[in-house]
């Protein structure tokens, strides 16, 4: 059940946000480059899979500074920012849901250097799932730019705070799965989206 709602809501959302996917594709290609932007990540049981965003930094931003950015990052650009801002650069990963690389809601799907450093007592139980766009993590760290921005040391921080606390709430969400709190996941997101939820 869960991969029918996914493959209808993310077909319906991708139909229906498609002239809001070609204005801003347009507005990033304005700043120079390509619209779309790919990362590796790992997928359920560690499959290796390409993720879709809408690109927000400037070209080979993972060659020139850390895999961690911050508010102030000088790689993000102009439209970049807003995009961050609003997670709208995240909405073309219905490209990945509907492909079933990934579930409208589940753990974040990391890049292999992170997950490399997950201990080995819950990489396996957080691979057993598809990961997701959205999740408790995802709710709590809404701006996680700007807490990383507070810190003297980003990457150590996201590493030894973050992550953790991260990894916590995925093995949680693992835990309590189903159907009705991923409706009540998805739900809370968009009022994040909308500036209701706190």
């Amino acid at each position: 059940m869960k991969r029918c709602f996914d493959f209808i809501l993310s077909l319906m959302g991708i139909m229906v946000l498609m002239p809001f996917f070609i204005v801003v594709a347009w507005g990033v290609r304005k700043d120079g480059g390509p619209a779309f932007f790919r990362q590796q990540r790992v997928g359920r049981f560690g499959r290796l899979f390409y993720l879709y965003k809408f690109r927000s930094m400037v070209m080979d931003a993972d060659k020139i500074g850390a895999l961690v950015t911050t508010t102030h990052d000088p790689r993000i650009t102009r439209i970049g920012h807003f995009l961050r801002k609003t997670k709208m650069d995240e909405l073309p990963q219905l490209i990945n849901v509907l492909t079933g690389d990934i579930s409208l809601v589940g753990p974040r799907p990391e890049v292999p250097y992170y997950v490399a450093k997950w201990p080995d007592s819950c990489k396996e139980k957080i691979l057993s799932v598809k990961p997701g766009i959205t999740d408790y993590a995802s709710l709590y760290y809404n701006d996680e730019q700007a807490v990383l921005a507070k810190s003297e040391d980003p990457e150590k921080t996201y590493l030894e705070e973050v992550m953790p606390h991260k990894l916590r709430m995925y093995e949680q969400y693992v835990k309590d799965q189903t159907f009705w709190l991923d409706i009540r996941i998805l739900l809370a997101t968009l009022l994040k989206m909308a500036g209701i939820y706190a």
